[in-house]
């Protein structure tokens, strides 16, 4: 097969046209390392090669883009990277963000849970459904959670004080309240605690 053509276009990709037709888009910098350019003759097994290691350099630039915004489980940056470059390029990818330590899924665990603990103020039981949906082993976010693990009651009394304090003398409001804790998943026997200290639920 000949390289008729190498046609640069955007974001570091180049155009490759074999034997007078466009074949496929490839990383420039991969395209380059190859030394192959329009005249070339180029194998199969050299067009899957250049591919594989596109897809690899691609994934890791892509990688890389993901985490410059905030931090990412592996599963996270799998279930983005997968569909665009196959499970190979993936794993080269994630491999080496966390030769970089740029990527960690405990210390993600960790700041997430917090988060969802101390400042949304959410049950252990949502948080622990939040830190598994991002893909965080579930047996790690358990064992996070339980040394975090605040006082459900007063977490609840926190919430309600925020929230739904002012409207408590009301069925409506009261319905609203008790409905938004069950979301945040807390348990209708520390509901019913926390309304308790409350004047206007009596």
């Amino acid at each position: 097969m000949l390289i008729t053509a190498i046609e640069e276009r955007k974001k570091g990709l180049s155009a490759l046209f074999i034997d007078g037709e466009y074949a496929l888009s490839i990383d420039t910098v991969t395209l380059v390392s190859y030394g192959k350019k329009t005249g070339s003759e180029i194998s199969d097994e050299e067009l899957h090669n250049l591919i594989e290691q596109s897809n690899i350099n691609r994934a890791k630039e892509k990688a890389l883009y993901l985490i410059e915004y905030r931090t990412r489980t592996r599963k996270e940056i799998e279930d983005k990277l997968i569909p665009l470059y196959g499970e190979n390029a993936t794993e080269a990818a994630i491999e080496r963000l966390e030769q970089l330590k740029l990527i960690d899924d405990e210390s993600f665990a960790r700041e997430y849970a917090e988060n969802l603990l101390i400042k949304k103020k959410f049950s252990v039981r949502r948080a622990l459904f939040e830190l598994t949906k991002k893909g965080i082993d579930k047996e790690l976010a358990e064992e996070i959670l339980e040394e975090m693990e605040p006082d459900p009651v007063e977490q609840i009394v926190s919430v309600i004080e925020k929230k739904y304090a002012r409207n408590l003398n009301d069925e409506k409001g009261r319905n609203r309240a008790v409905n938004g804790l069950r979301a945040m998943g807390y348990k209708w026997e520390d509901i019913k605690d926390a309304l308790s200290q409350f004047d206007e639920w009596e």
